[in-house]
């Protein structure tokens, strides 16, 4: 479990350059917001999180509960995916925009192209609604 990253792992990576590459700047991982957010936008008052199927619950196949101890897995997930709800939900009462990024849709390239697509258009509307 050791090895397990929290951070720079693959999918924030691919999110990470492609924002990048289309010219998009962010402070990574920062402190002083619930949930350390993988990206943040400051200017924005945005936050995007890219969160591993597997340790967050998701409901795709990757997001599926082991068969050994099965009991302690729910629960764990039980408890991480309260954790996100509660991170979300304290990040919006503060007036920030949360996104989330699942690895699911960063998975093919299909599905990366489009996973991408719609984090830019959702940050460009963010930027022009700003001015």
């Amino acid at each position: 479990m050791s090895l397990i990253r929290s951070k720079d792992t693959k999918p924030e990576l691919i999110v990470r350059k492609a924002l990048w590459a289309a010219g998009f700047r962010y402070r990574l991982h920062s402190k002083g917001l619930h949930g350390k957010p993988d990206l943040v936008f400051p200017s924005m008052r945005t936050v995007v999180f890219v969160h591993g199927c597997y340790w967050h619950g998701h409901s795709c196949q990757k997001g599926r509960i082991p068969k050994q101890n099965s009991s302690f897995w729910r629960e764990k997930f039980m408890a991480n995916k309260a954790r996100d709800r509660r991170n979300v939900r304290q990040l919006r009462a503060e007036g920030w925009t949360v996104i989330t990024v699942w690895e699911c849709t960063l998975s093919t390239a299909r599905a990366r192209d489009r996973a991408i697509r719609k984090l830019l258009a959702s940050l460009a509307r963010k930027r022009h609604s700003k001015s």
